[in-house]
């Protein structure tokens, strides 16, 4: 069966591959806007996150898909948010364990804690740092579909799969009739 398909694509004209190339590069383009327009919809710049480690557990676990939005209304203590600690890159999901309102300046400081860790997350901020602030926070959990991230998880742990998995997605819309 591979033979064959090998066997049609040598056969394509320049024509063909063109087009079937063109076809990669539109689907490819679709993804990225429905990922700019949710974005834009959600208000956040990462829309949709993956559930790296166990520290939410039993809330959430490895692997689950979190849907996020960034809305203007203030964050509240039990809220579970995605934040970004600078000069690092990746997001943490944890909860809103307490805030502090400061009048003079209208910020607020925010302390988070994963579910299942023992102490609070001072010890993952910047060194110095006490508290996050709402330009750290990426967006608040909206909602989550369950270990649909492994896909994501098994890609970072093992590269080669990634490459695989776009080198077969490549030549299986390459070689696709329709």
């Amino acid at each position: 069966m591979f033979e064959e398909e090998l066997s049609f694509l040598r056969r394509m004209t320049k024509r063909q591959l063109a087009m079937q190339i063109l076809n990669f590069v539109m689907i490819i383009s679709s993804a990225l806007m429905v990922w700019k327009g949710l974005a834009l919809y959600t208000n956040s710049e990462s829309p949709i996150v993956v559930v790296l480690s166990g520290s939410m557990e039993p809330a959430f676990y490895r692997g689950d898909l979190l849907f996020l939005g960034m809305p203007n209304e203030p964050v509240h203590v039990g809220d579970i948010v995605v934040f970004k600690i600078p000069g690092r890159d990746v997001p943490i999901v944890h909860r809103v364990i307490k805030l502090h309102d400061e009048r003079e300046t209208g910020k607020q400081f925010i302390l988070t804690k994963g579910d299942n860790n023992q102490v609070d997350d001072r010890g993952l901020y910047n060194p110095g740092q006490l508290w996050i602030h709402k330009e750290d926070i990426v967006g608040k959990v909206r909602g989550f579909l369950p270990h649909v991230g492994m896909v994501t998880i098994l890609m970072n742990d093992y590269p080669q799969l990634k490459w695989i998995l776009i080198g077969g997605l490549g030549l299986w819309v390459l070689v696709n009739r329709e």
